[in-house]
């Protein structure tokens, strides 16, 4: 008995997930300007004419962590204060 139809099945599944780092793009609401750095790089082939497009998702990329860092920090000083 072949196992080959069963390992291109799961090949299939595991193709049509999603990304890892895409879902945490996603999550981090940054997705748009990825996208856009995206787009710009199929255009023009070439990072340095994204610039702005890169910058914007880099800024987006910070704040979110910021956010996550402060949420984080919060979280934790109410653990704390709960002992």
């Amino acid at each position: 008995m072949s196992t080959q139809g069963h390992s291109w099945a799961q090949q299939v599944r595991k193709e049509d997930e999603e990304d890892p780092l895409d879902q945490l793009i996603i999550r981090s609401g940054c997705a748009a300007s990825h996208y856009a750095v995206q787009e710009c790089m199929a255009q023009h082939q070439d990072w340095r004419q994204c610039q702005p497009q890169v910058q914007a998702f880099k800024d987006c990329m910070s704040e979110q962590q910021a956010r996550r860092r402060e949420e984080l920090k919060r979280k934790k000083e109410q653990g704390n204060a709960h002992c």
